[in-house]
């Protein structure tokens, strides 16, 4: 778990990321400046993404508690590391520098910077920083959820007529809208982009977001430590805890977040 200080350094490192992220997002010549690179999974990579991960991997290291600084950082944008090695963590960083890379090249805001800290196969603190509003979401398991500094709670609503129900902005998928079809209320979308989506649910804006496409590991770790800290409750489909970096593969498998 962090101190109230260490979530703090951790809030900072985020928005300093953001802002390396932003120089590129607001640059008058954006079209030409992002170079959208295609990864091996087909999925965007652009400067911004490489800007955020130098910041967050060298800022982390500076960390004023000495243990936290030398934990070990699985980033999307250093992700070749062996299951061998992997296997052996019991803490380590999580990071995602830039989250909704296709709502960065969209320019529609939705878009975030993800720093988890997970121990044991559990997300236990984290940030999701959206840049481009200066919203920060941070979580400690002990601390608490906040929001811009106030403190949130994914409250129950049993009285709801008609559920909210946040989805992906850029990845539909047909399972999710089979799953849509079994719920016992109506139902209206949300759409959001990137971690935000269970942001939405930390923060009582949507009732559920299940997620029945395909994820990795660090899409969802700062923000699912920002719902379990809100009270949210974040599954499998088979009603297990969602964890992390428990087999070879760093896909999650489908989860629902409630």
């Amino acid at each position: 778990m962090l101190s109230h200080d260490s979530l703090k350094e951790l809030e900072a490192i985020a928005r300093k990321a953001g802002d390396a992220i932003m120089k590129i997002y607001d640059a008058p010549d954006f079209a030409e400046r992002i170079k959208v690179q295609t990864k091996g999974d087909d999925s965007p990579l652009t400067q911004a993404d490489l800007a955020a991960h130098e910041v967050i991997k060298a800022e982390l290291r500076k960390l004023t508690e000495q243990e936290l600084a030398a934990l070990p950082q699985l980033s999307e944008e250093s992700a070749n590391i062996d299951w061998q090695e992997r296997q052996q963590w019991e803490t380590y960083w999580l990071i995602d520098p830039l989250d909704g890379t296709k709502e960065f090249i969209k320019r529609n805001g939705e878009f975030t910077v993800n720093i988890a800290l997970i121990h044991h196969g559990q997300p236990i603190a984290g940030v999701v920083y959206a840049p481009a509003t200066q919203t920060m979401y941070s979580a400690d398991e002990k601390l608490g959820a906040f929001k811009n500094g106030q403190t949130i709670k994914a409250r129950q609503d049993a009285k709801a007529e008609t559920l909210k129900i946040v989805g992906s902005r850029s990845h539909a998928s047909p399972d999710t809208q089979a799953y849509l079809d079994q719920l016992d209320k109506p139902y209206e979308m949300v759409p959001m982009g990137s971690s935000l989506k269970l942001c939405l649910v930390a923060e009582s804006t949507a009732h559920l977001y299940p997620r029945l496409g395909p994820t990795s590991e660090w899409d969802t770790a700062a923000a699912h430590a920002v719902a379990v800290a809100a009270g949210a409750e974040v599954v499998t489909t088979d009603g297990e805890p969602l964890t992390y970096n428990q087999k070879e593969s760093l896909l999650n498998p489908y989860f629902i977040v409630s």
